[in-house]
């Protein structure tokens, strides 16, 4: 698409949105900003120097003409501003679609799904960067937006670049022409039903990521997760497929014999990995695979997973305190996060649930309570959730409580685990807010 002169309408700011107008400005296009708050003073030059026109978000601004909309991936797609824009027939597209549109070709690898995309999308770079060094990026929804990685390369006039891509739903919901060279659903599960309306949407947003692949592409299926089977098998894949299992030795990735295999070629043991949990395996058995589908070596694979220390806010290890250990998995914002948190653990597990109201059953999580030793809800959701998970929680106001108390019943040999359940969003601006804060509670025990 040319932009030059084409009047593009901005939904959100955020840094994913800031990152669209200033290369939506590069390329000449006359844009029109609709924000909800009021963007700080370093914003608003930023803004004012672009020659930005801001409005707030009023239905009235969505009445008005433009010739592209370029939707934040905070903003739900269920939301009447979306559905405005729907009806009146006006193209909308997120920054992913826009930065793929005004860049030379690269090798983008797509990492989507319901929980361990952060962490593979992690693994993934440091493996390509071991390879590839300056050639290597990452960005998407794990931080830096597609759009700031254009302009910091030069991707508009610099091809070659491997991308490790983490892409949420909100940003595959309207992709039109996107498509990646490699491309993973790490698995489905519920979520966001409160933006999505639906199971349904939601998972099907997921199979957006392989919609354009073509027959030379490649697509890693998880053979142990039956709902991506229901998926795949309802709107098919059209590109080459490897599959992989944790449970199965039959599959193109597999684990057997205390090793990770590739096309029956043994690539890694499994006592040469550092983090915790039958998940991370999982993570880092696709990682694997992507980096053999590039051609790196087994040399450069084993001495990378070797010294990966694990992520933020992923069950990571925060401090131990008079005996006792604690754990920040501030991004179990969903009740399958928190499942596969718990079953990392063996020993007493003091629970800190809680955060903003997603409506989400719980249920499903009480079979993977075995190794709780007492569960303290806090928060907007935290008395719903601990009280739909066993019969006597403790229920306090808000993290500060629930670190205390905990602390206070902690004994030598037991693990403080927060992971939540759910989004930060009654207390916090995110899961990296909430996290941070935890790890100084913990720090200044």
């Amino acid at each position: 698409m040319d932009y030059r002169n084409k009047k593009v309408l901005v939904i959100g700011l955020a840094r994913s949105g800031m990152a669209a107008l200033r290369v939506l400005h590069t390329l000449g296009a006359k844009l029109f900003l609709s924000e909800r708050k009021e963007p700080n003073e370093e914003e608003k030059k930023q803004l004012q120097d672009m020659g930005v026109t801001v409005y707030d978000q009023d239905m009235s601004v969505f009445e008005k003409d433009y010739d592209l909309v370029i939707k934040n991936p905070g903003v739900p797609p269920v939301s009447p501003i979306v559905k405005r824009l729907e009806e009146r027939k006006i193209p909308i597209i997120t920054e992913i679609e826009l930065a793929y549109d005004v860049s030379m070709p690269q090798h983008y690898i797509a990492i989507t799904g319901s929980n361990g995309k952060t962490t593979t999308t992690t693994i993934v770079y440091e493996l390509l960067k071991a390879a590839f060094k300056e050639k290597a990026l990452v960005g998407g929804n794990i931080g830096t937006p597609l759009c700031e990685l254009v302009l910091e390369h030069d991707l508009m006039h610099n091809s070659g670049y491997y991308i490790s891509l983490e892409i949420s739903n909100h940003q595959l919901v309207d992709i039109d022409r996107f498509r990646p060279e490699i491309a993973i659903i790490i698995n489905l599960s519920p979520d966001h039903l409160e933006t999505m309306g639906s199971l349904h949407n939601y998972y099907k947003s997921k199979t957006e990521v392989y919609r354009n692949m073509k027959e030379k592409d490649l697509f890693l299926l998880n053979a142990d997760d039956e709902t991506l089977k229901e998926y795949t098998d309802k709107y098919p894949i059209h590109c080459k497929i490897q599959t992989f299992s944790l449970d199965k030795d039959d599959t193109y990735g597999c684990i057997k014999d205390g090793c990770m295999y590739v096309n029956e070629e043994k690539v890694l043991p499994l006592d040469a990995i550092t983090l915790v949990g039958r998940h991370n395996q999982q993570n880092i058995l696709v990682s694997i695979m992507i980096a053999k589908a590039l051609g790196i070596d087994n040399e450069t694979i084993v001495d990378t997973i070797a010294h990966f220390k694990g992520v933020e806010h992923r069950i990571e290890f925060v401090r131990e305190f008079n005996g006792v250990c604690y754990y920040n998995d501030s991004k179990g914002t969903n009740v399958d996060a928190t499942m596969t948190a718990l079953d990392a653990f063996d020993r007493n597990v003091i629970l800190l649930v809680g955060g903003f109201e997603k409506g989400l059953d719980v249920t499903p999580l009480r079979e993977h309570l075995g190794c709780v030793k007492k569960i303290i809800g806090y928060g907007l959701s935290g008395p719903r959730i601990a009280r739909d998970l066993c019969e006597d929680p403790l229920i306090v106001e808000d993290l500060v409580q629930a670190v205390h108390e905990a602390q206070k019943m902690a004994v030598p040999g037991d693990i403080v685990l927060l992971s939540p359940t759910t989004s930060s969003f009654d207390q916090y601006t995110g899961y990296e807010q909430r996290g941070r804060h935890f790890k100084e509670l913990v720090n200044s025990l």
